[in-house]
């Protein structure tokens, strides 16, 4: 039985009691949000190591996905490790990977070994990498290939797997009088139709998409509609394209909740931000209300180095305006496979961006971490800030650089606002309290 099935039954899992705990909300929200498909638990019957499952959707914390993975340029799995224990240590919710160079099956196996969050794929990067390792081309594979990959994913315990199913023969045939800049940016996307195109064949994902739901129903894996389509550039964004797949987007999820498997839609990776609340609220009704999973967004093209930073910006924004799950993006993006230390980078700025919109909707715990933190700097009480920092044991070490012996810190010393607060207004108002008891 799958985590939306048991909903549906009023049947709580020990998964919705342990989210409804760490969300501090009652049960009963869990459930009915789940059944209605606003809210996913991404929980792969197989992940033995998955301890901290984790709820996306409608009224709930914005999560964070950190993808790690190898490529076939640089492949080292105990590397992928380390970004794994990196992403963790700084509040990741999930993890995806998407390896694409040397022993990806490995790799996938001794992550999942390892992770007790969630842990994510996209199954046809497997497809076209083997088809390199052949000595094909990329789209040299079969219909089977693709279902027999899928099929390997969700028996070795992926909890949610990003599936291109949405580009189809009607909206790959936009493309032919498109003016977009960048036509196709998605891997997957570009992957299916290039197949499509020499196939001439509708994209299998979309034909095969019944006995994809009986393999995600099987392992209770949750599917992630990826938006092959999605614009590259913010100069492409809300365009005929993206809108296209939207719908065929819409109708898959259907399907899926009908068949009793739990789904997301993912949605656009560059958008100016203008047009982020629209394209949320857009999406919301489209898909009526299901769990969002964006990457970024980018609201430019020209952060090349900085693109952590031009994601928390966007993906604030689109998270206050509904969007419940961001991916994270690293200041490698555009530019080369991220280490170890661009992971860090990532999940932290993503992280910011979650926990302003949070704070901003008003979610009980993000205001109560905010009560804390507070308090803690009212009373310089550094090791409660470090606490309650989102990257604590960064915080400290720019703390300890340069220290401050006294109440305060070396940026103010003396001159601290809250050390003469304490020590004049507060004292006087002590006083005067006194006074008029007296």
């Amino acid at each position: 039985m799958t985590q939306l099935e048991a909903a549906r039954l009023g049947k709580p899992t020990s998964e919705m009691l342990y989210v409804a705990e760490q969300e501090m909300v009652n049960l009963e929200t869990v459930i009915e949000k789940i059944a209605q498909g606003k809210a996913v638990i991404p929980r792969n019957k197989n992940h033995k190591s998955l301890t901290r499952p984790v709820i996306i959707g409608e009224g709930f914390s914005v999560k964070v996905n950190a993808n790690i993975g190898t490529s076939i340029v640089y492949s080292n799995i105990d590397e992928e490790l380390r970004k794994l224990q990196v992403a963790l240590h700084y509040g990741t919710d999930t993890v995806m990977v998407l390896s694409t160079g040397g022993d990806i099956k490995r790799c996938r196996e001794i992550i999942l070994e390892n992770s007790p969050v969630p842990v994510g794929s996209v199954p046809i990067y497997d497809t076209a990498v083997k088809s390199v390792q052949l000595g094909k081309k990329v789209i040299d594979f079969s219909e089977k290939d693709f279902i027999d990959l899928i099929k390997e994913h969700a028996e070795t315990g992926i909890d949610f797997m990003t599936i291109h199913a949405g580009i189809t023969m009607r909206t790959l045939n936009l493309i032919k009088n498109s003016k977009r800049i960048m036509k196709i940016v998605s891997r997957g996307g570009s992957i299916i139709a290039g197949w499509m195109i020499a196939n001439e064949k509708e994209n299998p994902l979309y034909t095969h998409f019944d006995e994809i739901l009986e393999i995600a129903k099987e392992y209770d894996v949750t599917l992630s509609l990826g938006d092959g389509l999605r614009p590259g550039a913010v100069l492409d964004a809300s365009d005929t394209l993206q809108f296209s797949e939207l719908f065929v987007l819409a109708e898959l999820a259907e399907r899926a909740n009908e068949a009793g498997v739990q789904v997301m839609i993912e949605g656009p990776g560059h958008v100016p931000l203008n047009e982020i609340e629209m394209n949320v609220k857009l999406m919301k009704k489209i898909t009526k209300g299901r769990p969002i999973f964006l990457l970024g967004p980018l609201p430019t093209d020209r952060g090349v180095g900085y693109d952590h930073l031009v994601a928390s910006i966007g993906g604030a924004l689109a998270a206050y305006y509904g969007t419940d799950f961001l991916c994270y993006v690293t200041p490698a993006e555009h530019l080369c496979l991220p280490d170890v230390e661009d992971v860090k980078e990532g999940v932290i700025a993503s992280k910011i961006a979650a926990t302003i919109a949070d704070v901003a909707k008003g979610n009980k715990k993000a205001l109560m971490l905010e009560e804390k933190m507070a308090s803690a700097r009212a009373n310089f009480d550094w090791e409660s800030m470090f606490k309650y920092a989102i990257a604590g044991d960064v915080a400290r070490k720019k703390w300890e650089t340069r220290r401050y012996d006294e109440e305060g810190c070396s940026m103010c010393g003396p001159f601290c606002a809250i050390k003469i607060t304490k020590e004049y207004v507060e004292n006087a108002e002590r006083l005067v309290d006194q006074h008029n008891k007296s």
